[in-house]
């Protein structure tokens, strides 16, 4: 017996570009018993049944009848980065007779592996980053001058597996970042990294506590400032913005949404530095934070009306803040059931992100809206289900 088997039989039936009458013909299944199902008159049948149903969609029979459909995409993240995980806690290996890194070369290996995570480049990086984290780790061991080097990259491997929902080995590879941070701007952009980490795990006091102390201690004169602290200070303020109106609380929020604007103004343009693109930052990146904000209130009538003016074209299209204010745009398409749109924009990021795409739950609940408000889908919207790694 299967509860609730109907909804996951609707959903999986429009993924396979199914009618109904099809559906019966290939299955042996009367018609009658699947409109029953899909309609939620009938909320069970025999295990016999479901196999019949799941052998015509070519799925297990266990995807019409599970209740965590993540499981099994949760499992492959798990298993691609489980060997960074263990290069972050493994101590390091006994003394051998290769000769031990050093400084300019784990630099430079630093520097090459940059474009990989700023363009979400997630198979490289599973296949590099573990003898990079160790080399990092034996370098500081052995030298001073290493220690920068590998706080760096603990910032970039937090980033990413927070990224990557990995959030646990995230809170190690940044609370290491932090402590072998050897100047202001570099602390404050480990700590940012730290807020937004927060906020993927839902502890949203904490994160406007460590943003608001640290946005204090970071302010700038801003007559005087270097694009760099204008960017940490920026950052910082746009960590507490996102933790505040998901905390509701808006008058918070729009406060230091104002700061971070006076600060991309001060900047006057968008400054992205090629050696450390964490810290891009400008008047278009509060722009689009400004639209996340409205977007976590629930009024798309807001997003598409404040997304109209923000040039995002002059963004990369591996740029993370671009590619999370398409998916504000488009899940504000799919509520106002524009769902044409809604696909165009999904596809624009998928073309630019690929890799990035699949990691993002946001995405797949997304496509989960699109898919249950039509009736039929798409060639389209189904490779686009599959290339978010929306569950069958």
């Amino acid at each position: 017996m299967s509860v609730g088997i109907g909804e996951r039989l609707r959903d999986v039936r429009k993924r396979r570009g199914m009618t109904q009458r099809e559906l019966s013909s290939q299955s042996g299944v009367s018609l009658s018993l699947i409109r029953k199902l899909e309609q939620g008159e009938r909320d069970d049948t025999r295990l016999e049944t479901a196999r019949r149903l799941a052998s015509a969609l070519r799925v297990p029979t266990t995807s019409l009848m599970t209740d965590s459909p993540e499981e099994s995409a949760s499992q492959v993240s798990l298993d691609r980065w489980e060997p960074v995980r263990r290069a972050l806690i493994a101590p390091l290996a006994a003394g051998n007779d290769l000769e031990g890194p050093t400084l300019q070369g784990v630099r430079a290996a630093l520097w090459d592996a940059t474009p990989l995570f700023s363009g979400d480049r997630f198979a490289e990086l599973g296949a590099v980053l573990p003898s990079l984290l160790r080399d990092a780790e034996e370098l500081a061991q052995a030298d001073p001058a290493g220690r920068a080097v590998r706080a760096r990259l603990m910032l970039l491997t937090g980033w990413l597996l927070t990224q990557t929902r990995q959030f646990d080995a995230a809170e190690m590879a940044l609370e290491r970042a932090l402590d072998g941070a050897t100047d202001r701007l570099q602390g404050a952009s480990a700590v940012s990294t730290q807020c937004w980490l927060l906020l993927r795990r839902g502890r949203l006091a904490d994160a406007r506590a460590l943003a608001t102390r640290w946005a204090d201690d970071a302010e700038p004169r801003i007559s005087k400032a270097t694009p760099a602290e204008l960017s940490a200070w920026g950052w910082l303020l746009l960590r507490l913005s996102a933790a505040s109106v998901r905390d509701n609380r808006p008058g918070e929020s729009e406060d230091a949404l104002r700061l971070a604007h006076s600060a991309a103004v001060a900047m006057g343009r968008e400054y992205d530095p090629p050696e450390n693109f964490l810290s891009s930052f400008g008047p278009i990146t509060v722009a689009l934070k400004r639209v996340e904000n409205a977007a976590i209130v629930n009024r798309p009538d807001r997003v598409l009306q404040l997304a109209a003016h923000i040039p995002v074209d002059k963004l990369k299209p591996t740029s993370n803040n671009r590619n999370r204010h398409l998916l504000d745009v488009a899940d504000a398409y799919a509520r106002t059931r524009r769902f044409a749109e809604a696909i165009d924009v999904l596809q624009k990021v998928r073309a630019g992100s690929p890799e990035w795409l699949p990691n993002q739950r946001y995405a797949r609940d997304i496509m989960g809206r699109l898919v249950v408000g039509r009736r039929t889908l798409t060639p389209e919207m189904r490779t686009l289900s599959d290339a978010v790694g929306l569950p069958l």
